[in-house]
Parts: structure tokens; C-alpha cells; sequence
């Protein structure tokens, strides 16, 4: 990172790949402002644990699958910004907080549907236009996707449309913001031990043994896989790559 201290956003950023991302951050000297829909004491533990790496941190609640609050969230986020962190602005917005619903296509309802599109595609949509002012110049934006958009896994059309659909977003920000400087990719995990989808690769040992058979390197991701490697794509030493989709998945489905 450069000299001056940077200001990450991360949506859903108590649990899972946000708060390994969160953390990663804060290890390299960013302080974090991160959202929680329901858990807000994990969301409390997490800004302690940054704190205690120096850093600042700041948890702001936030359904991403209600645009409606966006336009009072984004004014809690400056108002935030001056009285924590005293800008005016912040760097890297990582759109991440999500859902998982695992039913097949033939069985998929409409509500399931909406509530994947309002939460994986409209949210971070919108989300991102109503704290663009707030984004400072020669910033970066990250869209989380997943490996299936790529490969297929019976179960997740739903979901793995609206990936679909963020990757190609991730490409029209990329080439709209790059007047200001501000870059934005897609990182795509594979299949990761979380809380994500009920725990399914983490708790589910056949769904664990058949990630890891399907996967290169032999085993299922883990959040300390793709935090990290989201903090480094946000560096300064990153700052040329722009508009892609960078998988993290140890080579699943090749």
C-alpha cells in the first residue's frame, strides 16, 4: 500500500470470506469499515480483532438486498467517514455479502429467484452507484462471483446466474469509472469451508470429498485462500490489473 492510510468497505464482512477479507486488510495496514445484516456482536469481534492490529474499524448494519436503505446508508457511511476515520472518502469497496440457495432449477421459486437477484445483482448495482461520491479517485472495487459461473453444480442455477450477470457488471464499472482512476475486478472463489449455502462444503463430508477429488491442489478452499489474496489485489502493487475475473479456487473443474 502507498504511504497514506487507505479506507476499505466491505459488505458482510462478520462472518466467512468478508471477515477474512476484513482482517487480511487491516494486516496490511488498511482500516476497514465493514457491514452486517443480522450479527452484530460477530460484527463487534471482528472490529475489535482490527483494532487490535492498530487499525480502525467500524461495523454499519446493512441488508444489501433492500436498495431502499442505501441512500441512508450511504449518508451514515460519510458521516462515519469524518467522525472515525476523518475523511471524507474511502478506497476500496468490496462487494461480498451474499447468500447461498441450493435447490434445483425444476424446483427454483420466483421469490427464491428475486431474493438472489435483489441480494447478488441488484444490491451491489445500486450499492456501488449510491457510494460512488464517496469513493475517492484511483480507487478499486471488488465484486465477488464464484467458480459457478464458469463450471456447473446441479443445484445453484439461480445463484450462479446473477454471478454471471456481476462479472459482466464488473467489466462495464471497469471501463465507466476508469476516468477517475478507479479500477474494478471480479474475484471468483471456488468452493470454500464457510457458513455459506448452511455449511454444505464445510459440515457436508461427501460435499467436501467431492470438492477436494474435483479440485487440482486435492482439498476444498478455506476463507484464508481468498482473503488475502482479495487484499492483495487491492494493492498498490495490483494497480494495473483491471476489468477481469481472477478465480481463486485451486483449480477446481479444469
Amino acid at each position: 500500500m502507498t504511504n497514506a492510510t487507505k479506507i476499505a468497505l466491505v459488505t458482510g464482512g462478520s462472518r466467512g470470506l468478508g471477515r477474512n477479507t476484513a482482517i487480511s486488510l487491516a494486516h496490511r495496514g488498511v482500516d476497514v469499515i465493514l457491514t452486517y445484516r443480522t450479527q452484530a456482536g460477530e460484527a463487534d469481534d471482528v472490529v475489535r480483532e482490527i483494532e487490535a492490529l492498530g487499525r480502525k474499524a467500524a461495523a454499519l448494519q446493512l441488508d444489501v438486498g433492500e436498495a431502499a436503505q442505501f441512500d441512508g446508508f450511504a449518508a451514515t457511511v460519510r458521516d462515519t467517514l469524518e467522525r472515525v476515520f476523518g475523511r471524507q472518502s474511502f478506497d476500496f469497496l468490496v462487494n461480498n455479502a451474499g447468500i447461498g440457495i441450493y435447490v434445483p432449477f425444476a424446483e427454483t421459486t420466483e421469490a427464491m429467484f428475486d431474493q438472489l437477484a435483489a441480494i447478488h445483482l441488484k444490491g451491489p448495482f445500486f450499492l456501488t452507484q449510491k457510494l460512488l461520491p464517496l469513493i475517492a479517485d484511483g480507487g478499486a472495487i471488488v465484486n465477488l462471483s464464484s467458480g459457478l459461473a464458469r463450471f456447473t453444480w446441479p443445484g445453484f442455477s439461480a445463484y450462479a446466474a446473477m454471478k454471471g450477470g456481476i462479472e459482466v457488471l464488473t467489466r462495464y464499472m471497469a471501463k465507466e469509472l476508469g476516468a477517475r482512476g478507479i479500477r474494478a475486478n471480479t474475484v471468483a472463489p471456488g468452493a470454500i469451508e464457510t457458513d455459506f449455502g448452511g455449511g454444505m462444503v464445510r459440515d457436508n463430508e461427501d460435499s467436501n470429498r467431492a470438492v477436494a477429488a474435483a479440485t487440482a491442489l486435492g482439498r476444498a478452499g478455506l476463507p484464508d485462500d481468498i482473503g488475502p489474496m482479495i487484499a492483495a489485489l487491492l494493492g498498490e502493487e495490483n494497480r494495473w490489473v483491471n476489468g477481469q475475473r481472477i478465480e481463486v479456487s485451486g483449480g477446481v473443474n479444469l
